[in-house]
């Protein structure tokens, strides 16, 4: 192995991957990457126009394929030294995805009032996500009818059982990397159910659909 090579597989996304199962116990499977062709980026799986550049599942059996162990990582990454991370949602955590707009006004009131929190991931796109426990995901168009809105009406999506995300510091093309608003530490380790962040983040998504309508 040379020294170039070397380099990529302890580089930062391995050392992520790792540090997710390590520290976390998140499965985690290898994704597509990014390639550079005569000055052009595109993703590995060499579809034109990707929606996902450098950021997807690449096989059908891909959740099978995750694992939160150290060995099964680092064999991933061995084999794809530049691959997105991704996270299955529904195992042990779901998430909570909204605009970033109202991610970042629900992440202020949330802060103010000393909401639990867990992890918070800024996602290309101009999204947000946050992490909550594993089976809150398919409560909330019903936690949502409970408080007086139309699921339909706001940009909020469950992410559960056979989805995934993106994990930092994985690219999505041009769209950039993702990163952390509010990393995984031990004082997150334990998740917040959906019931305790679903009021801020429907407010801040209500707040951002009227915004967004003509007038």
């Amino acid at each position: 192995m040379d020294d170039t090579m070397g380099a990529q597989l302890d580089g930062p996304l391995l050392e992520s991957a790792m540090r997710y199962a390590r520290e976390r116990h998140w499965d985690v499977c290898s994704g597509a990457w990014l390639v550079e062709d005569a000055g052009d980026t595109q993703c590995s799986c060499g579809t034109p126009h990707c929606p996902a550049p450098g950021a997807h599942p690449l096989q059908p059996d891909w959740a099978q394929q995750a694992s939160s162990s150290p060995t099964a990582v680092r064999r991933m990454w061995s084999q794809t030294p530049l691959a997105s991370i991704l996270l299955p949602t529904g195992r042990t955590f779901d998430v909570i995805d909204v605009p970033e707009p109202a991610g970042c006004l629900a992440l202020a009131r949330m802060e103010r009032t000393e909401v639990r929190l867990g992890p918070v991931a800024c996602a290309p796109g101009r999204r947000m996500q946050f992490f909550v426990l594993a089976g809150s995901a398919a409560r909330v168009p019903t936690l949502v009818r409970q408080l007086g809105w139309s699921p339909r009406s706001l940009d909020l999506v469950g992410r559960g059982e056979r989805d995934h995300v993106v994990a930092p510091p994985s690219r999505v093309g041009a769209l950039g990397p993702t990163l952390w608003a509010r990393p995984p530490t031990p004082a997150n380790r334990w998740l917040p159910e959906a019931e305790e962040l679903i009021g801020a983040l429907a407010y801040a998504c209500g707040r951002d659909a009227a915004a967004a309508r003509p007038r």
